[in-house]
This record gives structure tokens, sequence and C-alpha cells, in this order.
């Protein structure tokens, strides 16, 4: 057992205050667990993982079950590292992941360990000096999977920074929608629960207007979301009362300023936009909601630094120093992104009052005949174009004999929306090289679970 781990302190001290308390509830409002049977639940776990070495590897792929936090108690105490699998990954990326961060074995529903077939079987990890409580998969652009290392003490400051800095506190209710297995879920639903001991609702079913109805249902007070629910929302007749709900957290994505104007005039309450990274936890938060500046994100979190490395130029990436920031990488241990406190995560930010929004990605910019466009600016004069709901703008490979990309962009809109029109706009606003060559009106731009959208999947399907 891994001595003075801090997460196991924490959750002693809740549940010696909470010990008969509800914690877990489904989507029909009934109390599935109370604190001690999530209790009773890890020393369970703790006799089926009781032959596995400390420093071991144990993927979960159990999507958003009652189940997880007992697992990632039992696997702290018996100093086993924890790797969070989405189900929905493809049996290819699973493989790849369990093989890369050597598991020995991935738990299912029910707490059943299938163990894996790698031969040899893989030995514990000499992790030295700084042995990780969790790995985390990154959702980076290379085609092999990779994992960043979390002790616990930088798994509980991710956890204080986001609940002192959003104001969410144990008499609130989480609605836990969003996969626990990404970070976003880990660190604002299952970290919250068992370290502030904040009571959530589990819920497997992301269709919208299940959701929506259990949010009322539920009487949850906290909606940790992603942009694609929000305008799911806005779009849904009949949609029920929210009396209960007081905060709105959207990320994964950008989420468009008329989105937020409509849900908030819609239901009256704000959303209020969360920015951060696999590597570092929580880094922005838009806590007053006043800013109507597209990709605002708001200030740095309670004990986030953010330095931009080109103060002068119209987008720059940044330093995020934060006590959340991972060991490293895995597999590979050095990294200039990653190291002693610091990450650089690949967006562009910008200042915007005392705060920053977001302008861009460094893989995002549009190589055009040599010109570097950045794709935000086009989606921009899209969206102030009459009907048009969502644009997201994207290079893909020119004609033979062209050179670099060329711009193209996909619209959510109005049935009368037509593509003449839309490059006219462009044309009035933009630089020629900006203009897009093609604006495909489409019903759905299609994203991952975690609500984003892959420029580079876009560019395949339209290229």
């Amino acid at each position: 057992m891994k001595p003075n781990d801090p997460l196991l302190k924490k959750w002693a001290e809740i549940l010696a205050q909470k010990r008969d308390s509800p914690a877990i509830f489904n989507t029909a409002g009934e109390v599935v667990l109370a604190y001690r049977q999530i209790e009773d639940g890890a020393g369970d776990f703790e006799s089926k993982i009781a032959g596995l070495q400390a420093g071991s590897v144990l993927a979960v792929q159990i999507g958003n079950h009652q189940d997880w936090p007992s697992i990632l108690i039992a696997c702290l105490r018996r100093s086993i590292v924890v790797l969070p699998l989405e189900k929905s990954i493809s049996q290819q990326q699973g493989e790849a992941a369990i093989k890369i961060c050597n598991a020995v074995g991935v738990v299912t529903a029910n707490g059943h360990i299938r163990r894996t077939e790698i031969i040899p079987a893989p030995a514990p990890t000499n992790w030295g000096n700084n042995r990780p409580s969790l790995l985390k998969l990154t959702s980076g652009t290379t085609a092999a999977p990779r994992a960043i290392r979390f002790r616990s003490e930088q798994l509980l400051a991710d956890c204080e920074q986001i609940c002192d800095t959003k104001g969410i506190s144990d008499s609130d209710l989480n609605f836990g929608v969003i996969p626990v297995s990404h970070s976003y879920g880990f660190s604002n639903l299952l970290m919250p629960l068992i370290a502030r001991g904040v009571p959530l609702v589990m819920s497997q079913d992301r269709t919208p207007r299940a959701v929506l109805d259990d949010l009322a249902r539920t009487k949850a007070s906290v909606f940790p979301g992603t942009p694609v629910f929000y305008q799911a929302f806005c779009e849904m007749e009949n949609a029920p009362a929210l009396p209960k709900l007081r905060l709105c957290i959207s990320a994964g994505a950008p989420l468009p300023l008329v989105v937020a104007k409509k849900f908030r005039s819609r239901f009256g309450l704000p959303v209020h936009s969360f920015y951060g990274a696999s590597e570092c936890g929580g880094i922005c938060y838009d806590s007053e909601n006043s800013t109507e500046i597209e990709g605002y994100v708001g200030r740095p979190m309670n004990g986030v630094e953010l330095e931009l490395i080109d103060p002068s130029a119209d987008g720059s990436q940044a330093r995020v120093r934060s006590a959340a920031a991972g060991d490293g990488y895995f597999p590979e241990v050095e990294s200039e992104k990653l190291s002693n406190g610091v990450f650089i995560p690949d967006d562009l930010l910008a200042p915007q009052g005392d705060g920053f929004k977001i302008v861009g990605r460094v893989s995002d910019l549009i190589n055009v005949a040599g010109k570097k466009v950045n794709p935000l600016e086009i989606e921009e004069v899209l969206l102030r174009s009459r009907g048009v709901r969502q644009a997201v703008a994207f290079g893909r490979a020119a004609p033979a004999g062209l050179r670099n990309e060329e711009i193209a962009a996909c619209v959510v809109g109005d049935e009368d929306l037509r593509e003449a029109t839309l490059v006219e706009a462009c044309r009035e606003k933009l630089s020629a090289w900006q203009v897009p060559k093609r604006i495909f009106v489409v019903e759905l731009i299609p994203t991952n679970e975690r609500g984003k959208i892959s420029r580079r999947e876009l560019a395949k399907r339209f290229g």
C-alpha cells in the first residue's frame, strides 16, 4: 500500500463525515450507493486484485458505472496504476493502449477482470520515485496512443482547483453524463465525489432528450456538459423546467456564442466555458459569463499561472504552470511540452480583457500557398451570416499542380442556405486567399464522444 496517499486521506475524511449519506444516484433520482457502500465495494475489489504486484497497470473499461469510485480507491490502496478506457474506443486502439501501457488486465462491467493476452506477460514498470496512480490516454494527433502519468497529489490539486474556482460544494448534486474515463469527466465528476464529498448522478444515456429529462427528474444542480448538448437542448421542443440547476459548464470544444445566448434566453442560465487539457487539468474558466466574445474562456483557474510565449503575436501558445500538471508522457519520458509542472498546449491564445480567448490551434492553421490561415477567422464570418448556426473551416489537399492546401468549410443552418451566398459573404469580409473554395451545407457536423470536432476527419470526408 502506498503510504500517505493524499486521495486516500481525503476519502477517509469524507467517509467519516458522510458514511450513510447518499453518494451516487441513478437517473430516476433513486439512491444507488451511500458512501459506506462505496467503501464496502472497495474492500471487495481489493480482494480481486490482491495478487497483482504494486506498480502494475490495470485498465478500467466500464463506462459511467457506479463501481468507478470503489475500483479507484481499491487500486490506490494496492498501489495499482489505473488506465481508464472509453467504452467506445475501437478494439484496435484499445489493444494498442493496453500493450503500450503494459496493462495486466481490463476491468469490465460488474468488476470482472479480463486478463490481457500480451506475450510475454508484462512485468511491472519501474516507475522510479514518482509511481503514478493514473494514466490518462491523450487525444493527440499521432496514430499510436500515448498516456500521461499522474500521481494522487496532481489529481487532488486539479479537483481542488476545479471545485474552488467553480464554487462546487458537497451541497451540490453533480450530473455525470460526460465519460468518467475521459479527463474532463474524471476530474469534474469522480474526483469531487471522492475528495470533496460531492454526490453524483451516474448516467449512461447520452441522448439529449434523456439527459434533459433526467436533469429535471434528479434535481441535479451542476451539469458539466459539452457544446453538442447545449445546442440540442436549445432546439428541443417541450423542454422541462430546470429549477434546481444552478451551474452549467461547457468544455471539450469551443462553445459557439450563438448557442450560449440561445440557451440563456430559453433556460435563464448562463453556460460557463471551461478550458483545460488532459496533461494539466483545468486552465481557464469563465466565471462571470459576461463577455460576448467568440472563443472567450475566462481567467486562469485558482492556482494556475498562464504565460503567453509570444505576447506580440495575434495568437500565441502559452506556458501553463499548475500543481495539477502530470509528470510526463508514457512510454515517452522526456518532453518539452510537459515537464516540471509546466505544460504547453497546442492552442493559440490571445488576451481578452482580464482573461483569454482561443483563436486557433497550431495544427489547425491552413497553409494556402505559403500563407497561414486561421480557420476561426473564417468561421467567425460564416457564423455572422443569416441562418448559420454552426460552422467549421478546415484545410484539404489542393488539386494537383497547386501548392499546399485549399480551404473548405461545413455549415449547419436553415434549409434555404446556399453555398454561393456564403462564399460571397466571405469575399466581402476576408482576403482572397482566406475565402473557402467549397462550403458544404450539412445537417450535422459529427463529433466524437468528447464533443470534439476533428478538422482532419472533415478534410478526409470532404476532400
